[in-house]
């Protein structure tokens, strides 16, 4: 009896328009590399998207090609992606970890076929990414904050009291959520929402507001801390 392959769908860029085509050597190549490694390595491709005369510094969210992927992973429940190289997904460092981090999001695996540990290995290149990233994120909430602020205090001053920000989920009521939400080893099955809301107030956890948490604000929580599945609502 032979193994059940694991669907995946293939990825393919070509910068240059005279380069395009079946007949072409990118093309060729490409396909090439990661047919024999979806052979090699027991995939099955079930459908491959191409960017053509697409530069590999283009966002990949702006890509014709990568949008129709993305559609697809999230309503086809492939959650593989095979590229013949890092390049051929990005060529721009930052464009290339940014849009790892967005597959990374949505629970995809990419996996370059010349190289399949280079998203999984530290480099040089990618920690200094990484670090300006987080840099410039840092920058953009610290300058959030201060605007914020300076809108409460002009708020405050023509009402003529003090008008808070909004508080944020207390750090022992997000944990417990998130417990509330994992899925039961015995049946796999995920609390609802409803019910996760419930337990926050039978734990004696209440909203920032002061009042007992909803479904919708449950929901809203683990969407933040990025492990809500909208499957399992």
């Amino acid at each position: 009896m032979s193994k059940m392959k694991t669907p995946a769908f293939a990825y393919m860029r070509t910068s240059s328009a005279t380069n395009v085509g079946e007949d072409k050597d990118s093309d060729k190549r490409q396909r090439a590399a990661i047919e024999a490694y979806a052979d090699a390595n027991g995939y099955q491709i079930v459908h491959t998207f191409y960017d053509a005369a697409v530069s590999g510094a283009d966002p990949i969210d702006s890509r014709p090609g990568m949008q129709e992927l993305l559609d697809a992973v999230l309503s086809n429940g492939t959650r593989t992606i095979l590229v013949e190289s890092p390049d051929r997904f990005a060529r721009d460092a930052v464009v290339q970890e940014l849009g790892h981090r967005l597959l990374k999001q949505r629970g995809v695996d990419l996996i370059p076929t010349t190289a399949p540990d280079y998203f999984m290995v530290d480099t040089p290149t990618t920690q200094l990414v990484r670090t300006i990233l987080g840099a410039v994120a840092a920058f953009d909430r610290r300058n959030t904050v201060e605007k914020l602020k300076a809108a409460r205090d002009r708020k405050s001053e023509a009402l003529g009291h003090r008008v808070e920000g909004r508080k944020p989920v207390s750090a022992d009521a997000l944990t417990e959520a998130k417990r509330l939400y994992r899925r039961n080893p015995k049946t796999g099955k995920r609390r609802s929402l409803r019910q996760i809301a419930t337990a926050l107030a039978k734990g004696g956890f209440t909203a920032p507001s002061g009042k007992e948490y909803q479904a919708n604000s449950v929901r809203q929580m683990l969407v933040k801390a990025g492990v809500y599945k909208p499957d399992a609502a």
